[in-house]
């Protein structure tokens, strides 16, 4: 106790000074932008962007090749692991040599001292200094190892140019990683920090030559390595250009620098496949790029991690054309994309089964007349063809009846973020392109969709709560599906399954066409789309295993003849998946389906007077739609040439039989199309008590604006009116605002020249059965 306070002067000071020298190093020694580098899966390097400060430094590495680590000792500090931060003989020889010279021609420095003035950003060399610097070394070796000491050495040293840290060199000068650099190599660039100035390529060759052989002879001599390697090495020549730093996924690393910049990311991206992705992308493009299609992006995804495995933002196109936009994450017009999503939002409604016949006849709601691609109607088509072909009327009819504010909140829970207003912003245009959304949220809803089969599988029919989570590039990352419920997550297995079996059917790309041969072919769910204008070209697929998204188009959105899914985008997406390892097909989740029996010409679920039954697997909410509508018992005279009752003859000559007939408008392009169709016989004349000719407008429908155009000598074109009607024998009376303009027999046209104005138009067949529509005329 004396003793403290005899010395307590002396030992406030001491405890002064070893807190100042405990708290003398900062936390964090480099505090210098890092480029942003991402890494493959398996750790290969898929590119770097520049740090912030212009320089190639990449992010600290804990780990330093052993090859790498012998040159440098034996060059720069032999005795690096038996000093504690300065070499006394060393920095004796150095004063002796200054003070002979007259000038600082050594500096005596070892490889902690150098890490200490690398930190300190290489302040002006006084001897003041080299005061802190020792100071600061020894806290540095009590605070870290040496190989701790030596990988900020080989992370912060510079090589030259504006190339700083190992990792940067050794790409930068070969090309290559760090732990794949020869003896040679390696001897290089442990002489560059010494003077950095040296390695321009073509200059000061003969000098870094030099230096480098020296140093190979010092390995040579202290058998680090042997003869032959020695003669091998020094016969290796020099760096002659700097390389260009791989840039294997540029649009995944500006992705990656929004929220990990200056980091070194590890990725999920898989590196050959990749780079064959980035091949058949370019492939492609040179082919689309004679069309003035510029732009292409192409996603693939792992269902059952959610982990992206490929990842091409661009084509290899133009600054002109856009070629930095990473066109993954950009909103665009979805074209028919979004119609799996209601196919299957109707079967898991219970609104229709797979099959059920929809209208495709000429439609008009408000001012909104949809047309099919190829500008024909099938008067009625099944659902899941409907859905095959992509025909834009049936869509837009199938949307008006499920209700567009209730899709529109199917499409809220599948967090696609680009759409973004209110279900009336969009109208039914939505169902064809009226919406934009990006190809990342796209996959992501494939992907959530696949894995809802799949995971009904694992858990016995159960479902998880988060299946629609955002996929990530990251390869460390897990998954969260959230809970396990019985309560689906949005769409039901059933209704999925059945939505993936009609995509299976669509008819495929030249040189796919004939995929359904081969028992090996891989079973691939997949919808295209195509934007009006021809701006943007999709088409997403999915197995039980991956999702391939591909989009193609321009950036700029300048649209282009031929610019179409089925042909330019679809035959990168089977590129892609041929790539891929072949899936097995969804097992069936029976739990979320029930057999039936199904009308085999309607689709709907059969009715006592069906007479072509036959059973098929249908989700359980398709248990409640209604029976076949269009299957009714007929009675016909014994030749079924016409329709008969008790009326005008006898019982025993009637014949009871099950017809399949379609509304009068459907019909008329539906037996086009289906040569096999029979119209139902009229009644004959001498029947009394049935009237059931149904007639319908083919043109005006009603509510429409009409503009009459001139011909090229002024005079007004007219407008034609049509009827179709069941009895082509029938006889159809026409009128414009209750005044007779005409009649017209079996065919039902009739050409009419009014003026500007509104008018009610009237056709009256023979029978007294009267339809109307309201038109407008601009002029």
């Amino acid at each position: 106790m004396k003793l403290i306070k005899k010395h307590k002067i002396k030992l406030i000071i001491a405890v002064i000074l070893l807190t100042a020298y405990y708290f003398s190093l900062p936390k964090e020694l480099f505090k210098n932008p890092t480029s942003t580098v991402i890494e493959s899966v398996e750790g290969k390097l898929l590119g770097a962007k520049i740090a912030k400060d212009g320089q190639w430094r990449f992010p600290q590495n804990d780990s330093v090749p052993e090859k790498f680590k012998q040159c440098i000792l034996q060059f720069e500090d032999a005795y690096f692991y038996k000093h504690p931060g300065f070499n006394p003989v060393s920095i004796s020889k150095a004063i002796v040599q200054n003070i002979q010279y007259k000038r600082v021609r050594r500096g005596g420095s070892t490889l902690t001292q150098q890490v200490i003035r690398l930190s300190r950003k290489n302040q002006k060399r006084t001897y003041f200094e080299k005061v802190i610097e020792l100071i600061l070394a020894t806290r540095l070796e009590v605070g870290y190892s040496k190989e701790k000491i030596l990988a900020f050495y080989a992370s912060n040293a510079p090589f030259g140019s504006n190339v700083v840290g190992l990792d940067a060199a050794a790409w930068r000068y070969f090309g290559n990683v760090p732990n794949n650099l020869s003896w040679a190599e390696s001897a290089t660039l442990a002489v560059l920090p010494n003077a950095p100035s040296l390695i321009y390529p073509g200059k000061n060759q003969e000098k870094l030559k030099i230096k480098r052989n020296l140093l190979l002879k010092k390995l040579r001599d202290k058998n680090i390595i042997d003869a032959l390697t020695y003669q091998l090495s020094i016969e290796e020549e020099l760096p002659q250009k700097v390389v260009a730093i791989p840039q294997i996924a540029p649009h995944l690393l500006q992705n990656v620098s929004l929220n990990y910049l200056g980091k070194r990311v590890k990725t999920s991206v898989k590196y050959n496949f990749q780079e064959r992705v980035n091949q058949i992308v370019k492939n492609h493009y040179l082919e689309l790029s004679q069309n003035q299609i510029n732009n292409i992006a192409v996603l693939v995804l792992d269902v059952k991690t959610r982990k992206v495995l490929a990842y091409v933002g661009n084509s290899p196109t133009t600054k002109t054309h856009q070629k930095d936009v990473d066109i993954i994450t950009k909103a665009r017009s979805t074209g028919s994309i979004l119609k799996p999503f209601l196919f299957s939002a109707m079967l898991d409604a219970g609104d229709i089964l797979p099959n059920t016949l929809v209208a495709d006849i000429p439609t008009q709601i408000g001012s909104y007349k949809p047309q099919n691609f190829n500008k024909e109607f099938d008067g009625a088509v099944p659902a899941c063809v409907a859905l095959g072909r992509s025909l834009n009327v049936p869509a837009v009819r199938m949307l008006q009846s499920f209700g567009l504010e209730r899709f529109h909140e199917y499409l809220k829970k599948m967090h696609l973020k680009d759409i973004k207003y209110g279900a009336n912003h969009y109208g039914l245009s939505l169902i064809l392109g009226g919406a934009e959304s990006n190809l990342w949220d796209l996959c992501k809803s494939y992907s959530a969709m696949a894995s809802t089969i799949n995971h009904f599988e694992e858990t016995n029919g159960k479902y998880y709560k988060n299946e629609f989570l955002e996929p990530s590039f990251l390869a460390n990352f897990k998954p969260d599906f959230g809970d396990i419920s019985t309560e689906k997550t949005l769409f039901n297995a059933g209704a999925i399954y059945l939505t993936f079996e009609a995509l299976n059917e669509v008819n495929r790309p030249e040189g796919e066409d004939k995929w359904d041969f081969f028992d090996s072919a891989n079973k691939i769910a997949w919808k295209t789309g195509t934007s009006f204008g021809f701006r943007d070209a999709w088409s997403v697929g999915t197995t039980k295993d991956y999702v391939v998204g591909v989009w193609v188009g321009n950036a700029d959105g300048e649209g282009r003849p031929g610019l179409v899914g089925i042909s330019v985008a679809a035959p990168i997406l089977f590129d892609v998946f041929n790539l891929l390892p072949q899936s097995n097909w969804f097992l069936k989740p029976f739990d979320e389906l029930v057999e039936v029996e199904v009308c085999n010409k309607s689709g709907y679920r059969a009715s006592e007077f069906c007479d072509d039954i036959k059973l098929a697997f249908v989700q359980q909410s398709g248990l409640k739609t209604r029976p076949c509508p269009y299957h009714k018992l007929v009675h016909l005279y014994k030749n079924e040439q016409y329709q008969v009752n008790t009326s005008c003859e006898p019982l025993e000559n009637i014949v009871h039989k099950s017809w399949f007939s379609l509304p009068p408008l459907e019909e008329y392009y539906y037996k086009n199309k289906n040569p096999f169709y029979k119209k139902l016989p009229n009644f004959r004349s001498d029947c009394i008590g049935e009237i059931t000719s149904k007639m319908e407008f083919l043109i005006p429908k009603d509510n429409t604006t009409f503009y009459l155009t001139k011909d090229f000598k002024e005079i007004e074109n007219g407008l034609v009116l049509k009827v179709v009607h069941t009895n082509p024998k029938s006889l159809i009376y026409w009128y414009l605002n209750d005044e007779f303009i005409g009649e017209t027999e079996s065919i039902h046209e009739i050409n009419i020249s009014p003026k500007q104005g509104t008018y009610i138009i009237t056709a009256v067949d023979n029978e007294g059965n009267e339809i109307k529509s309201r038109i407008k005329i601009n002029i």
